[in-house]
């Protein structure tokens, strides 16, 4: 099994957004669900993986985090 920085998907209330994505990050995106889906054993929706993958991206960057801790 493939040691991905996602695992499950948790279900909250969603805000809805509009966004276009280049092609690469499409087909990437996609992917990456194709292999969650295969470690998961569930079909996954290459749309749901954006909000944990911005979460995930934002609560490791350091310097994000250190500007929050200034607010």
């Amino acid at each position: 099994m493939d040691k991905l920085k996602l695992s499950e998907l948790l279900d909250d209330k969603p805000v809805k957004l509009t966004l276009d994505l280049p092609a690469q990050v499409h087909r990437d995106l996609v992917a990456y669900a194709e292999l969650l889906g295969r470690n998961t054993g569930q079909a996954v929706e290459p749309a749901r993986l954006i909000p944990p993958m911005i979460a995930r991206f934002m609560a490791t960057d350091r310097a994000f985090i250190k500007m929050r801790k200034v607010k």
